[in-house]
C-alpha cells in the first residue's frame, strides 16, 4: 500500500522519520512516497487534504479536523521551545521602546507563515496587532536586521540570532506557559480520516518505532540528517533535536492532547466567527 508522506527538512522531522522512509526498520507492507517542504507549504497542503500523511502546525489544526486527525507519536510539543519575537537594538524607534505593547501593535512584524502555531502565539500575546508580513521562517532574521520591524523566529534560528547581534523581546512559548499552565503544541502529524484506522494504528506504530531506532543510534547523525540540514553546524542540529523530540514525540499521552486541546480552545476563544468541528481529534 502507498501512502504519501510530507514533513519538513528541520533536523527533528528528518530524526523522526529517517528510520521509517529509508526502510531501517520493517515497514509492514507499507510504502511511502515522501515529500519535504517547510511547514507553511504543508500547512496549506493539509487545508487543502493533499497529502495522506502530513506534519503541521498544531496552529492550523482547526482549519483541518474536517479532514485529518492527529497520531500519537511525531509531534513537537515542550516546555521551553516556543517562539521567541525578536528585535535590531541597532534600529531607532519612533517612540517607546520596542518592547512597550503599542509599539509592537503598530510595527510591522514578520511572522513565520500565516496557519502556523508561531503566529497565533503571537496573536494571543498582541491581539491588536495586525500590521503583520508573512513570510518563510527562515527570511525572519534578514527581515529583522534590515531595521524593517521585529519578528518571531522559530526552529533553529532560535540558536542563531544572538550571534547576528539581535535581541529578544519576549518568549512566545513562555507567554503560552503563563497564560495556560501547558506545555506548547507546535507541531503534529496528522492523517487523512479516510486513511483508515487500521492504516492510521499500523502508521502510529511505525512512527513511533522510527523515533525508538533513532534515539539507539543518537548523537550519532546520519547522512539523512546532514543532508538536509546542510547550513547548520553539528551543535545546532543536536540542539535543534534535543528541543524538540522528547517524550511527547513518542507519545502525546493526556498530557500532551490536553495541551492541543487547549490550542483549539484559545483559537476558537480568539475566532469566535469560527465553526469548531465536532468529532475526535486523536486517533486513540
Amino acid at each position: 500500500m502507498n501512502i504519501s508522506l510530507g514533513f519538513s527538512p528541520c533536523p527533528n522531522d528528518t530524526f523522526i522519520f529517517d528510520a521509517l522512509v529509508n526502510k531501517k526498520i520493517e515497514t509492514e507492507g507499507l510504502e511511502f512516497d515522501v515529500v519535504l517542504e517547510d511547514v507553511q507549504t504543508l500547512n496549506q497542503w493539509a487545508i487543502a487534504g493533499k497529502l495522506d500523511i502530513t506534519k503541521l502546525s498544531y496552529g492550523v489544526l482547526p482549519l483541518v479536523l474536517d479532514k485529518y486527525r492527529v497520531l500519537n507519536s511525531g509531534s513537537a510539543l515542550g516546555r521551553g521551545v516556543g517562539p521567541l519575537l525578536i528585535k535590531n537594538p541597532l534600529c531607532t524607534l519612533k517612540r517607546e521602546p520596542l518592547e512597550d505593547q503599542i509599539e509592537i501593535e503598530n510595527s510591522l512584524v514578520a511572522i513565520p507563515g500565516e496557519n502556523t502555531t508561531a503566529h497565533l502565539l503571537f496573536s494571543l500575546a498582541y491581539p491588536k496587532a495586525e500590521n503583520k508580513i508573512f513570510l518563510r521562517y527562515d527570511q525572519i532574521e534578514d527581515f529583522v536586521l534590515s531595521g524593517k520591524g521585529p519578528g518571531v523566529i522559530i526552529h533553529e534560528n532560535r540558536f542563531t540570532y544572538q550571534q547576528k547581534g539581535l535581541e529578544k523581546i519576549i518568549d512566545l512559548g513562555e507567554y503560552w506557559e503563563t497564560e495556560t499552565g501547558r506545555p506548547i503544541p507546535l507541531g503534529g502529524i496528522m492523517i487523512r480520516k479516510d486513511v483508515g484506522e487500521p492504516t492510521a494504528r499500523k502508521v502510529d506504530h511505525l512512527i513511533r518505532q522510527s523515533i525508538e531506532y533513532a534515539y539507539t543510534q543518537y548523537p550519532q547523525l546520519n547522512d539523512y540528517i546532514r543532508y538536509n540540514s546542510q547550513e547548520m553546524s553539528e551543535d545546532v542540529i543536536r540542539q535543534h533535536i534535543d528541543l524538540y523530540v522528547n517524550q511527547f514525540s513518542i507519545e502525546l499521552g493526556e498530557e500532551g492532547k490536553d495541551a492541543v486541546k487547549k490550542l483549539l480552545e484559545v483559537y476558537w476563544r480568539m475566532k469566535p466567527s469560527a465553526l469548531g468541528v465536532p468529532g475526535d481529534i486523536f486517533y486513540n
